[in-house]
């Protein structure tokens, strides 16, 4: 019984080995995969400045010069050590794009590695004609707008807020992700035509809802459900 239990220690042992020289993140599918990952803070320091290093190792290896905007999504996972996955927000020549960031961090050995770095969406500059403002004819209808952009952030956050003042929830509503914006200006407002991913406590719920907005004055709901699709 004895050797049979040193034999699993030694098993182990030279398992978390292999994880320490790198060959896990090589064959490891739990490791390459998002299995078992789960939210993070976006309001950590530490996430911040694990997306400010996952930029500056990829200007240092691209010779590149993107500049750190803000994180958007933020997810770890528990290995030997951590697997952050980072989707955040940069300026490469002026331009706002959407990058995906995979880092490794082993806080005990103060080690972090930059995994993968990809650019996953360019967004595209947002102004008051993205709106409809001063469009006529048949171009008045719905247009699809980029989800981060301030003023589709700002209705759907006014959105959520509403969506807790209508529920007698103690649990507050959190905005987890705008998943489709579109707008249209009639006369002199605008209209949000949002779906939101939100959360309430541990549950995830979908809404679509319909935020107007006077042009230089303040939003409103108009309506909203929730999406079962």
């Amino acid at each position: 019984m004895t050797k049979l239990f040193g034999v699993c220690v030694a098993t182990l042992l030279a398992f978390f080995g292999l994880c320490e020289l790198g060959l896990c993140m090589q064959h490891d599918n739990l490791i390459r995969m998002k299995v078992g990952a789960y939210e993070a803070n976006l309001n950590s320091p530490e996430i911040e400045n694990l997306a400010r290093f996952a930029i500056q190792e990829h200007n240092n290896k691209e010779n590149a010069f993107l500049e750190f905007a803000k994180v958007l999504k933020a997810k770890e996972q528990v290995v030997a050590g951590k697997i952050y996955y980072l989707t955040l927000e940069a300026i490469d020549a002026g331009k706002k794009k959407i990058y995906e960031a995979k880092i490794w961090v082993k806080p005990w050995m103060n080690f972090k590695q930059l995994q993968e770095f990809k650019c996953a969406h360019v967004i595209p500059p947002f102004r008051s004609s993205d709106l409809g403002v001063k469009q006529e004819g048949p171009k008045l209808g719905w247009h699809e707008a980029p989800i981060h952009a301030p003023e589709v952030k700002d209705a759907a956050n006014y959105a959520v807020k509403s969506i807790a003042q209508r529920s007698n929830s103690l649990s507050p509503y959190e905005l987890l992700e705008i998943v489709l914006a579109k707008t249209k200006v009639i006369n002199d407002y605008v209209k949000f035509n949002l779906l939101l991913r939100v959360s309430r406590g541990i549950k995830e719920e979908r809404f679509k809802v319909e935020v107007n907005k006077k042009l230089g004055g303040k939003f409103y709901v108009s309506w909203m459900e929730k999406d079962h699709s």
